[in-house]
């Protein structure tokens, strides 16, 4: 496990460390709250929290607080609270802030142990749970409501500067796959167009039927039709094989830039229209959508990148 330490006692640290490193576990010590704080917040490897109740500027009770309004659906973070002074009243305090354990200080090494064992099997569950709720079932990729979640998490950077791309594509004539070769090969299509997306990308969204969306943080226009071009040649050059028939097919693709005033909605429907673009003029195509922000949904301009046909 990927365990945050904190107290304020450099000697404290070092005991509780070393025992934790004899246990195989990757530890990450701090002598003050709000700097572990930002730490938990930036490192989403983060499994647990051992936190004594006694810090400068923070107490760990508000650290366990703060932890605790951390999206629980990104990572599950197991909290135990430490503290010298071990009675009831502090421990009900603790679970009341969001710890789910409290143990003495300095911890009894097979104690510790023991507590953490129990977090890594609370964890693994949470981790299963996690990923039911916002995996899309048949491609692997997130489903359309964590999706959104991964993208307003996006736009909230992307209003500080943060350069965000987005795309939209879909399979073309997919109703053609299902009707001439049945829905196991339209799944399997679906699954396919998932894997090799998802070793391009690192936010993958089944946004419904053969529809789906990725966001490029950090990155321009130029960049994110460079990858959506790359997916495109990609999924043009599969085979599945049905029955000894091979079965190949194409995807269309809508690329929008993030503009200043912007917001998701704005993005996510330049993506949308230029994808739309894409199936009317052709197919198999990339088109990106550089209209400014609040004028006619209508493209101003649109660019083809490229077109290939079979």
């Amino acid at each position: 496990m990927r365990i945050v330490v904190v107290d304020p006692s450099r000697t404290v640290l070092k005991i509780v460390t070393r025992l934790l490193e004899a246990g195989q576990h990757e530890v990450r010590p701090f002598t003050d709250g709000p700097e572990a704080l930002a730490h938990i917040r930036a490192d989403f490897d983060v499994d647990a929290v051992i936190t004594s109740a006694e810090l400068p500027s923070m107490t760990g009770m508000d650290l366990c607080l703060e932890t605790r309004k951390l999206p629980a659906s990104r990572r599950p973070v197991y909290v135990v609270l430490m503290s010298s002074n071990f009675d009831q009243s502090k421990l009900i305090e603790a679970l009341n802030n969001g710890a789910d354990d409290f143990i003495g200080k300095p911890p009894a090494t097979e104690e510790l142990y023991a507590r953490l064992r129990a977090a890594e099997r609370l964890a693994e569950m949470q981790r299963r749970l996690v990923k039911m709720a916002t995996t899309d079932y048949l491609s692997g990729a997130l489903n359309r409501r964590a999706f959104f979640e991964r993208a307003y998490e996006a736009a909230a950077s992307a209003m500080t500067g943060e350069k965000l791309s987005a795309v939209i594509f879909d399979i073309d004539h997919f109703k053609r796959v299902n009707d001439t070769y049945g829905h196991d090969i339209g799944d399997e299509v679906i699954r396919v167009v998932a894997r090799a997306t998802v070793a391009e990308v690192d936010t993958l969204g089944r946004l419904g039927g053969e529809e789906f969306g990725f966001l490029l943080r950090g990155k321009g226009i130029d960049e994110a039709v460079a990858t959506a071009e790359k997916l495109r040649e990609t999924f043009s050059r599969l085979q599945i094989n049905a029955a000894g028939n091979p079965v190949m097919f194409t995807c269309s693709f809508g690329v929008s830039e993030w503009e200043t005033g912007d917001s998701l909605d704005g993005l996510l429907k330049r993506a949308d229209i230029a994808l739309y673009k894409a199936k009317t003029t052709g197919r198999n195509r990339v088109v990106k959508n550089q209209t400014v922000w609040g004028e006619e949904e209508e493209p101003r301009s649109t660019g083809i990148i490229r077109f290939a046909t079979r």
